[in-house]
């Protein structure tokens, strides 16, 4: 098949989507399909640029810039962003193409139509691999109301939704949003698994038996610090075991709450913390290596299922999670049915500093563990996985009628 591959994200960009779409187009290209990834780029001084990538063709589109600016410049970017690329991509030497499925990845929500406008000159399938569920989660989060905002992006989503012949949701738990829906999408909705590649251990420019933790045992967090994580609960977590000598926090990555939290970190004087700047994707293996406990925040006001990108890379490594996520979140059943680590739910701080300690107490007695993560890992999370599941979506001609959603 060619296929035709929409995002807003893609390397050299660091972020966990950048990172699961190079792997899902190397994996789409492993099966034999020509791949094109049209990509957001706000970067470009021309109206387009296309190049090789491994194998695969890149065609970045030059759109508004829609990162690290404000709230309001930030939603015009992303509504003006598919029609630059509808308008960009007319002028590429690949404006006539034709594909044989389309599929797009959310966030962004605003990617609806370009998509619509490829799917209908092609006469092609089109599936949509959505990882949140937008704008639902910042209402949960209380940084929106239900007022003309959240009715904006509401019909923005909606329309997405309404482009897709099959969408792809992260967790069994995510198909109740769709079914609740009081017009309901015409698509399949069923469970695709997060993805990661297996990734060498490559080294890593942090190295910690060179910082004040040497010698600890290491809970790590690498990735976004954003509010929708909810990381507060982990500097706390830091403040009541700093007389724990024999235990440290190491934090990596960038966002918004980034400079807030070190901050924190720094006003209560805990030695037993560092923070690092965001480090490329390839030496995150070298990194954990160095480590004991991968940490997983969400917010506890979130009502969606999300089984973050890190889960995937802690899992890849062997290392097992300390998570402190929201009520009914489909990853608790994981973490405990699959003894992977261990996890709360529960917003008191007394509830976190127990399954740390505990967690510490079976990382020393049950060697296993680490085999246990890994082996999730293959079983659940291998990108050629998802590749042909999305690959089946764009060929099944029978799920264009509606169907009820279903597990993956």
């Amino acid at each position: 098949m060619r296929i035709a591959l929409l995002a807003d994200v893609y390397p050299p960009l660091r972020s966990s989507g950048a990172v699961q779409l190079r792997d899902l187009s190397l994996a789409l290209l492993a099966l034999g399909h020509e791949v094109t990834v049209m990509v957001a780029s706000p970067e470009l001084d021309q109206p387009w640029h296309l190049d090789v990538w491994n194998g695969v063709q890149v065609m970045r589109l030059k759109t508004p810039q829609t990162k690290d600016v404000g709230y309001v410049r930030r939603t015009l970017g992303e509504w003006m962003m598919p029609h630059s690329m509808k308008r960009n991509l007319h002028r590429s030497p690949l404006g006539k193409q034709r594909w044989d499925g389309v599929v797009w990845y959310s966030p962004t929500i605003f990617l609806g139509p370009a998509v619509q406008m490829l799917k209908k000159a092609s006469t092609c399938r089109a599936y949509l691999i959505i990882r949140d569920i937008f704008p639902e989660w910042a209402v949960d989060m209380g940084l929106m109301g239900k007022g003309l905002p959240y009715l904006f992006f509401k019909a923005i989503a909606r329309h997405q939704y309404s482009v897709a012949d099959v969408i792809g949701v992260q967790s069994p738990g995510n198909l109740a949003y769709f079914t609740d829906l009081g017009d309901r999408p015409t698509a399949r909705v069923e469970v695709l698994q997060n993805w990661l590649a297996d990734a060498p251990d490559k080294g890593c420019s942090i190295t910690v038996s060179q910082t004040p933790l040497a010698g600890r045992k290491i809970f790590v967090y690498a990735g976004n610090m954003g509010i929708a994580q909810g990381m507060d609960a982990l500097i706390d977590l830091a403040g009541h075991l700093v007389h724990r000598s024999d235990l440290g926090f190491l934090f990596v990555g960038r966002g918004s709450e980034s400079r807030r939290l070190q901050g924190a970190a720094r006003d209560r004087q805990l030695s037993n913390v560092l923070f690092f700047d965001e480090i490329d994707p390839d030496e995150i293996p070298g990194l954990y290596a160095q480590c004991h406990v991968g940490l997983i925040a969400l917010d506890p006001r979130h009502k969606t299922h999300n089984i973050p990108g890190k889960f995937l890379t802690y899992m890849q490594s062997g290392l097992p999670v300390l998570a402190c996520i929201n009520q009914g979140n489909d990853l608790i059943k994981l973490i405990m049915n699959e003894q992977v680590g261990r996890v709360t739910a529960n917003e008191t701080q007394g509830s976190l500093q127990r399954e740390a300690e505990g967690l510490v107490r079976d990382i020393e007695g049950d060697p296993g563990i680490g085999q246990r993560c890994r082996a999730l890992f293959r079983r659940l999370f291998a990108p050629e996985t998802a590749a042909k599941q999305v690959v089946q979506g764009l060929q099944n001609r029978s799920g264009s009628e509606a169907a009820a959603p279903t597990p993956a």
